[in-house]
């Protein structure tokens, strides 16, 4: 059983992957500062999983903190990176912040992969790394834009970062995995999307609205050009994203890597509109929604979507959920959702 270290595991897309991870037999420690994040949602993966993740509110950034989880853990075999500051909206407003935290953080976990002989690691990307794509959908060989995000751009870096440190480091093998909108909740509503701060994204964005929680929801631009003018993305259920950062560290144990560093976009393959997303909400609830539109938002990228065959051809794996799954688990997460999941602590 391999230990794995995951980074900003209390998060989002680092719980549903711990579940993961534990269900596919791997033994995993968690690092995050509870920043934006929250202990308790580990109580929601041990009530998964019939596992206790070992847990430590270490802020990355610091790396005498950082090592002494290595220090205490020896024998990790893999990483998996999450933790990073990722509100695009908030990249723009505070950039300074944003490329001190996210690639600080990346440096001090690197000093630890080189000192520990830590073979294997997965990083957290984003399909904000092609800027307004050329294409569409999106390879992994299109090529980068200009990032329209500070967010997007400490991405770009980490990517490039990586690559020039398998070089130097040849016995290190790393992934990154290039996301597109991950949403939705596990399908026992024990864990889910949870935000420091008002969410931004646009499924939790949905549900809070149906719950009354917000009195309209904005849809930020109408005059794109696109089916109905409001902004394509690619949603991705989170239990297929999951699994993916599982797929990927089979892959680099097993030595399957073609080289020091790869990288896997992880999609549907397919594009919703804004409103599309919203219509798929109001036909799995019957619930009717209200919003209105508003002019756009700095920092968002008109249309992305992905192609994810060298994931599917690579890692063989394959996303499952459809929107409406999305639609349907974040609906039953946000009206069972805790107290605490409205605020970091």
């Amino acid at each position: 059983m391999s230990k794995i270290l995951v980074t900003g595991g209390c998060g989002f897309i680092g719980s549903h992957t711990i579940v993961d991870l534990v269900e596919n037999n791997f033994e995993v420690i968690c690092i995050d500062n509870n920043g934006r994040s929250n202990a308790r949602s580990l109580e929601g993966v041990e009530a998964i999983t019939g596992i206790k993740v070992p847990h430590y509110k270490v802020d990355l950034c610091d790396l005498a903190a950082t090592r002494q989880v290595f220090q205490e853990h020896p024998d990790i075999e893999g990483i998996v990176h999450f933790a990073a500051f990722k509100a695009v909206g908030e990249s723009v407003e505070k950039p300074l912040l944003y490329y001190r935290n996210n690639l600080n953080s990346l440096s001090n976990i690197l000093d630890c992969v080189q000192e520990f002989g830590v073979k294997n690691l997965i990083f957290s990307s984003s399909c904000s790394v092609y800027g307004n794509a050329s294409e569409l959908p999106v390879t992994e060989k299109t090529p980068m834009q200009e990032a329209e995000s500070p967010y997007a751009h400490t991405k770009q870096i980490g990517e490039q970062i990586l690559q020039h440190f398998g070089k130097a480091c040849p016995d290190v093998r790393s992934v990154a995995l290039r996301y597109f909108n991950p949403a939705g909740a596990h399908p026992s509503a024990k864990i889910g999307e949870a935000s420091f701060d008002r969410p931004t994204n646009l499924v939790p964005v949905i549900t809070e609205t149906a719950a009354g929680k917000r009195e309209k929801m904005m849809v930020y631009g109408n005059d794109y050009n696109t089916r109905d003018g409001s902004c394509v993305r690619d949603y991705i259920y989170i239990m297929d994203l999951a699994n993916a950062h599982t797929k990927a560290l089979q892959y680099l144990e097993a030595g399957n890597n073609q080289a020091n560093f790869e990288v896997f976009n992880l999609g549907i393959g397919e594009g919703a509109t804004v409103l599309e997303a919203i219509n798929a909400f109001e036909k799995v609830t019957g619930l009717s929604l209200n919003y209105e539109l508003s002019p756009r938002r700095p920092g968002d990228v008109e249309a992305i979507y992905s192609n994810y065959q060298y994931a599917a051809e690579t890692l063989d794996w394959q996303p499952k959920g459809t929107i409406e799954d999305i639609m349907r688990t974040a609906w039953a997460w946000e009206q069972v959702r805790p107290d605490w999941s409205f605020n970091a602590g």
